[in-house]
């Protein structure tokens, strides 16, 4: 039995807040910057520009990359020969707490959904907590602004959907969401499951490296037809038109019940954060 003190895990934590903030994936970076050099849109092309000038800025001032850091969206892989020394969850909170107001970065939840009131410090986090093989802890931390949670939707498709109908469903959750997510998107789409997992599927599959399709080649067909139909919309970068509508868009399938097809899209905005660590 490995022991991990919770004290590890907040200091882990709290970097990761503040570097998933400042700096985006490489991978995503690079997609950035060649769709810039593709994009035969001039004004596109000059706002595509724009954003790679904004993550120079955010790397050499040390400072986000986007004024809105998010809520703190954060997967655990808890190995079955760990053991924590202490109260998991609060030193996962105390970690955002930490990141969020020693990183000066913008705290954006609220205590109440209804009554709202600022909780000052961006917790509590949204944890996810997985039980796996081993005596490691893996954290990911993944900041989401909510320009773009706001446009994402899930629909209880019947086993009678067609493809046509899915791809439809997606390439319409794009249109709708036009300007308002920040675009060029990164799309993440859960199908299968049940409600709640659907969507679960859709928020994990935005942690997928966007240079890495998904392995079964049918849904990595399917991800670039999904891409290039939302794409012909000519939604563009920021909305004002262009190729670049999506960077990408990444699938995660998961087994259903024999009655229903659940489908999620959880919008992701042109800094589709993430960042992880292994103790």
């Amino acid at each position: 039995m490995r022991e991990i003190k919770a004290a590890q895990i907040t200091a882990a934590v709290r970097q990761l807040c503040i570097e998933a903030n400042r700096v985006l994936p490489q991978d995503l970076e690079a997609c950035i910057r060649c769709a810039a050099e593709k994009e035969t849109s001039s004004l596109g092309k000059a706002i595509l520009s724009d954003l790679c000038g904004n993550m120079d800025a955010a790397r050499e001032l040390q400072i986000p990359v986007c004024q809105d850091t998010g809520m703190a969206v954060i997967f655990a892989e808890i190995g079955q020969e760990v053991h924590i020394q202490g109260d998991f969850e609060q030193a996962v909170n105390e970690g955002v707490r930490q990141g969020y107001v020693e990183g000066l970065l913008r705290c954006s939840v609220v205590a109440d959904p209804i009554r709202r009131g600022n909780t000052g410090d961006n917790t509590p986090a949204v944890l996810h907590t997985r039980l796996v093989e081993g005596d490691k802890l893996t954290l990911m931390v993944a900041p989401k602004g909510f320009g773009s949670e706001n446009m994402s939707r899930i629909k209880m498709f019947t086993p009678s959907a067609s493809l046509d109908d899915i791809v439809g469903f997606v390439v319409e959750t794009a249109r709708i969401a036009g300007s308002n997510p920040c675009p060029p998107m990164v799309l993440g789409v859960g199908i299968g499951g049940d409600f709640e997992k659907c969507a679960l599927l859709a928020k994990m599959a935005l942690c997928r490296p966007v240079s890495e399709p998904n392995p079964d080649p049918f849904y990595a067909e399917l991800e670039q037809r999904m891409l290039d139909e939302v794409n012909a919309l000519g939604v563009g970068p920021q909305g004002f038109g262009g190729d670049t509508t999506a960077l990408c868009v990444h699938i995660e399938p998961f087994p259903t019940h024999i009655a229903g097809l659940p489908v999620a899209v959880n919008v992701g905005c042109h800094v589709t954060r993430h960042k992880m660590i292994t103790i």
